[in-house]
């Protein structure tokens, strides 16, 4: 086998700095966060209220001023592509952790639920917005209708999983994400995002005042968020103590196994290319955070889930650049 050429090389070179470029703010602001709540700056009794600005107000504005008068959404194919795929990769992660776990000799009632649910599915928001937005910046309507179908998947399958219960908590779907997607959606469909241009596009003084408003308050979501995520993630440092079969087998799962069928389907699927860079991305995530959650509320292991989240989120800080300047060469992305 031959070696690279040099112009080859340095292709790769461009491209692996601008991945770094694109994810390590998002690691510093993850760090921020953590640094930012050692010296006290950021107090847990303020963990909540925050979130719940991100989630009910900066995240919808965010996802509505992207989805309005985005090219890519206009075609009610990609917009089922985007919903069925994040929904059928999630489900299909869920088994093939749920496999890996029983593997890894996990029983249930001792995690392997707890496994599948933080193993099978990777951080579809916070993370991934400023990544996709530094890459590819037309994807990111494509993204928020993509994690669409993913909460769909977490709020039924995953929590079936997780809970043994065939009882979905449909009424947790009810929420700002969710709701700004489909108004968004709603909104294009129809046209009306026509009279809510920005001004510099023609718009009129109170549409591009409504929508400049949005894109201000949506412009502050994914940092307030890393931040306080990064805040959350040193308070979980020693929560539990790690063991070699979580973290290891984690992060194999999350980071190597899982990944190659979410670049498969970019690669061979006949799905939008705005959906197969969306995709490439969500390959290299990290663990979602969402399943800690899960865990608390339906009886799984936190304590798994945390091991996870911590472990996969800091070796993604390796990996991540290769799985997307790799993932995007082999999909078709790049040249």
């Amino acid at each position: 086998m031959s070696a690279p050429a040099p112009a080859e090389m340095l292709r790769r070179v461009d491209a692996s700095k601008a991945v770094l470029a694109a994810v390590v703010p998002v690691y510093l602001l993850i760090l921020a966060g953590a640094l930012l709540r050692k010296i006290g700056v950021m107090r847990q009794d303020q963990d909540d209220p925050i979130f719940r600005l991100v989630y009910n107000v900066l995240y919808p504005c965010l996802i509505l001023d992207k989805i309005m008068g985005a090219p890519s959404v206009r075609d009610p194919s990609s917009v089922l592509w985007g919903i069925g795929m994040g929904f059928l990769l999630t489900v299909i992660s869920f088994g093939g952790a749920w496999l890996a776990a029983g593997a890894l000799n996990f029983q249930k009632g001792n995690g392997k639920r707890t496994f599948a649910i933080s193993a099978g599915v990777q951080n579809f928001g916070y993370t991934a917005i400023p990544v996709v937005q530094q890459l590819w910046a037309g994807s990111v309507a494509i993204l928020f209708v993509h994690n669409l179908g993913v909460e769909l998947a977490i709020w039924s399958v995953g929590v079936m999983i997780i809970s043994g219960d065939k009882q979905i908590p449909w009424r947790k779907l009810v929420n700002g994400p969710v709701v700004s997607v489909l108004l968004g959606l709603l909104l294009v469909g129809t046209g009306a995002d026509h009279f809510l241009k920005p001004a510099a596009e023609g718009g009129s003084m109170l549409g591009g005042g409504i929508r400049q408003t949005m894109a201000w308050l949506g412009a502050g979501a994914f940092p307030i968020a890393i931040l306080v995520t990064g805040c959350i993630m040193i308070d979980m440092v020693g929560h539990e103590r790690p063991t070699v079969r979580v973290v290891l087998g984690g992060c194999v799962v999350r980071l190597a196994v899982l990944p190659m069928f979410l670049l498969a389907a970019a690669k061979y699927l006949p799905a939008p290319l705005e959906l197969k860079q969306v995709l490439v991305v969500q390959a290299a995530m990290p663990a979602a955070m969402s399943p800690i959650l899960l865990a608390k509320i339906y009886g799984g292991r936190p304590g798994v889930a945390v091991q996870i989240v911590l472990a996969s989120t800091v070796v993604s800080l390796f990996t991540l650049p290769f799985v997307i300047v790799w993932g995007s060469k082999w999909v078709g992305l790049t040249s």
